[in-house]
C-alpha cells in the first residue's frame, strides 16, 4: 500500500476521477438540450417542407387563376358573350378567331390542357362544337360559380378523364354591370399539381399528400386509407401507418383551402439523436484514454523534479547547503528550484551580509554626525566673522553677516518632519533675505511689508513666500534702472477662510505673450526663457505652484500672476488659514 501511496499515483488517480465525473456531467447536460434542439430542428424542417410545398401549390393555383382571368376579361370574349347575352348570332368565323386568341393565351401558360367557354344559357362557344355545360359538370358547381361571383372555383377530378382536373369561373360582362355572361371551364393536367421531386414512398420512406377543400386527394404517393390521419386534432401528431410510426406536418392554405400533409418516419427524426448518443459515448472513451496518457506524463513531469529537489534538500541537512542543478520543467517547478537555489545562496552569505550591514550602519551614523557638524561649522564661522567685524567697527557688515547667518539657519536647519512654520517666522526670514539683497542693490531697492498682527500665528509651508520675493527682485530691480520697490501684502479673508499673500514689484513687467508663457510653464512645470536676459524663469513659480497643489488639493487656482508692461508684476497666492 505504501508503494502505491506516491504523489504521482495520487495526482494520476485524482485527474482520472475528475475527468470521468466531468465527462459524465457534460454528457448528461449536453445530450438533453442538444437532443431536444435536434428534435425541434427536425420537426421545424418537416413543417418547413410542408410550408414550402403549400406555397408552391398556391403559386401554381394563382397562375391558373390569373390565366383564366385573362381569358374572361379579354375584349373579344366579352364581345362574343355580350352578343349571346342579347341573343345576337355569332358567326363561325368569329368563333374561330376567338379560338385562336384563347389558344394563344393557353400556349403561354403551363399546366392548362384546354379552355371551354359557355354562354349564360350553358351553350358551348369554345371548342367549335355543340355541347352543353350541364354535360360536363353538375348544376351544383354552376351554382357555386355563381356564388363565387367571378372567382375561380376548384372542381377536382374530371369525370370523363382521370388525368385532368377541372375548375370553373363565371364570366362577368363588364359592359353590363358585371352581370353573368357565361362560364369558363378550365381543364388542367394532373401532373401539374405534383410535389416537387416527388418519388415513390418505397424509395424515400416519406409520404406527401395534397388534399382539397373536402379532403379529396389531389396528389399523393400514399395509397392507403386516410381516415385516421386527416382529422387528427394535434398540429404535429405521431400516427401509425402500416405498422410504422410517422410524424405528420400539416399546412392548410388560406388561398386555395387545400391541405398539405408530410409524413416522415419517427426513426428518421431520432436518427440524429442516436448519432449524437453514439458520438458522445465514443468521444468519452477516447477522451478518457487520451487523458490517462496525458495525466501519466504530466504527473511524471511534475513529480520527477520535486523528488530530485527533495533529495538535494535531504543532503543539505547532513552538510553545507548545496545548489540544486538547473532543471527543465514547468514554470512553477522551475520557480521552486530557482527559489531554493536563491535561498541557499542567501543563507550561505548570511553572516557576511550581517557584518556588512553592521559596517554600513556605522558608516551611516558617522555620515549623519558629519552632516550635523557641517551646518554648525558654517554657523560658527559666520558668528566668528560677525564678532571680527564688530571688533573693527564694521557694524553694517556685521548686521549683514547676522542676516546671512539667520538666512542659512532658517533654510538649512530643519526639524525632522516639520515643514510648517508660523507666518511671522516666514516674514522674518524674508526680512533677513531682503537685508542681504539690499547689500547687493543698495539704496535703489526698497522693501515694504504689510501684515495684520492677528494672522502672525497662521501656519504655512516653509519657504513659500521667499521664492516669490526672490523672483520679484531678480526680474524687477534686476531689470530696471533706478529705484525699485518690492511689497509683500498679507490679506486675510475670514469668510472664505483663506489667507491671500501678494508679492508686488514696480519693475518692467511683461507683455501678454510672455505672461501667458510663464503661466503655462508654471502649471506644466516647464522653463520659460526670458527674452531679454536669456535665463530661465518660471522654476520658482512652478515649484511654489506644485507645492500649493500638493498641500491644498481642494484649492482652485492657488497661484495667480498679473503683469502690465512697464508697470510691474503682482503674484498672489492663497492658502487656508490654519493656526494649529
Amino acid at each position: 500500500m505504501r508503494k502505491w501511496n506516491t504523489l504521482r499515483n495520487q495526482v494520476l488517480f485524482v485527474f482520472l476521477v475528475v475527468m470521468v465525473i466531468v465527462l459524465l456531467i457534460v454528457s448528461v447536460m449536453t445530450f438533453r438540450p442538444i437532443s431536444s434542439m435536434l428534435q425541434d430542428h427536425t420537426e421545424h424542417q418537416i413543417q418547413q417542407v410542408a410550408v414550402e410545398a403549400n406555397g408552391r401549390f398556391e403559386s401554381l393555383y394563382e397562375q391558373i387563376n390569373m390565366v383564366s382571368k385573362l381569358v374572361t376579361t379579354n375584349q373579344n370574349v366579352q364581345n362574343v358573350l355580350l352578343r349571346k347575352y342579347y341573343n345576337d348570332p355569332v358567326s363561325f368565323k368569329e368563333r374561330q378567331n376567338l379560338k385562336g386568341i384563347v389558344n394563344t393565351i393557353q400556349a403561354n401558360s403551363d399546366g392548362i390542357s384546354s379552355f371551354e367557354l359557355y354562354t349564360k344559357q350553358l351553350e358551348r362557344v369554345l371548342p367549335l362544337d355543340d355541347g352543353s355545360l350541364s354535360r360536363r359538370v353538375t348544376k351544383e358547381w354552376i351554382a357555386k360559380a355563381d356564388q363565387a361571383g367571378g372567382r375561380l372555383v376548384w372542381i377536382g377530378n374530371d369525370s370523363t378523364d382521370r388525368n385532368y382536373f377541372l375548375a370553373i369561373r363565371r364570366v362577368n360582362l363588364m359592359d353590363r354591370n358585371y352581370s353573368t355572361g357565361g362560364y369558363l371551364l378550365v381543364s388542367m393536367y394532373r401532373y401539374y399539381f405534383q410535389f416537387a421531386n416527388q418519388q415513390p414512398a418505397a424509395k424515400t420512406d416519406q409520404y406527401s399528400l395534397l388534399l382539397g377543400q373536402h379532403m379529396e386527394t389531389i396528389s399523393s404517393n400514399y395509397k392507403g386509407p386516410l381516415t385516421n390521419i386527416i382529422h387528427h386534432p394535434q398540429q404535429m401528431p405521431i400516427v401509425e401507418l402500416e405498422n410504422q410510426r410517422y410524424i405528420m406536418a400539416r399546412q392548410q392554405s388560406m388561398v386555395t383551402g387545400w391541405t398539405v400533409l408530410i409524413l416522415t418516419p419517427v426513426s428518421a427524426l431520432y436518427k440524429s439523436i442516436d448519432v449524437l448518443r453514439t458520438g458522445i459515448i465514443y468521444a468519452g472513451i477516447i477522451g478518457i484514454l487520451i487523458f490517462f496518457i496525458c495525466s501519466y506524463l504530466l504527473s511524471t513531469i511534475i513529480t520527477k523534479p520535486i523528488l530530485r529537489l527533495t533529495r538535494t534538500m535531504q543532503q543539505a541537512i547532513e552538510g553545507p547547503l548545496t545548489v540544486n542543478p538547473e532543471i527543465h520543467a514547468v514554470n512553477e517547478i522551475n520557480e521552486l528550484n530557482s527559489t531554493y537555489n536563491q535561498l541557499v545562496k542567501e543563507t550561505n552569505h548570511l553572516i557576511q551580509m550581517v557584518y556588512e550591514k553592521e559596517i554600513t550602519r556605522s558608516r551611516s551614523e558617522l555620515k549623519a554626525l558629519q552632516a550635523q557638524i557641517n551646518p554648525h561649522f558654517l554657523f560658527n564661522a559666520l558668528d566668528a566673522l560677525r564678532w571680527s567685524l564688530e571688533d573693527r567697527d564694521q557694524e553694517e557688515l556685521a548686521e549683514q553677516v547676522v542676516a546671512m547667518s539667520n538666512l542659512f539657519r532658517y533654510t538649512i536647519s530643519r526639524q525632522e518632519g516639520d515643514e510648517w512654520v508660523q507666518l511671522q517666522q516666514e516674514i522674518r526670514h524674508i526680512d533677513n533675505y531682503m537685508e542681504v539683497m539690499q547689500m547687493r542693490f543698495g539704496e535703489r531697492l526698497h522693501y515694504q511689508m504689510d501684515m495684520p498682527p492677528d494672522v502672525s500665528q497662521v501656519r504655512i509651508p516653509r519657504l513659500l513666500i521667499q521664492p516669490l520675493v526672490e523672483n520679484a527682485i531678480l526680474h524687477g530691480a534686476g531689470n530696471k534702472k533706478g529705484d525699485c520697490t518690492v511689497r509683500v501684502l498679507v490679506r486675510p479673508n475670514q469668510e472664505a477662510g483663506l489667507l491671500y499673500i501678494d508679492v508686488q514689484d514696480d519693475g518692467p513687467g511683461m507683455d501678454d505673450t510672455t505672461l501667458e508663457e510663464i503661466r503655462h510653464a508654471m502649471r506644466s512645470g516647464g522653463i520659460v526663457r526670458h527674452p531679454d536676459e536669456g535665463t530661465g524663469s518660471g522654476i520658482a513659480l512652478s515649484n511654489v505652484y506644485q507645492r500649493l497643489t500638493l498641500y491644498f488639493p481642494d484649492l482652485i487656482d492657488p497661484l495667480r500672476i498679473e503683469s502690465k508692461l512697464n508697470q510691474g508684476t503682482c503674484i498672489s497666492l492663497a492658502i487656508p488659514i490654519q493656526f494649529h
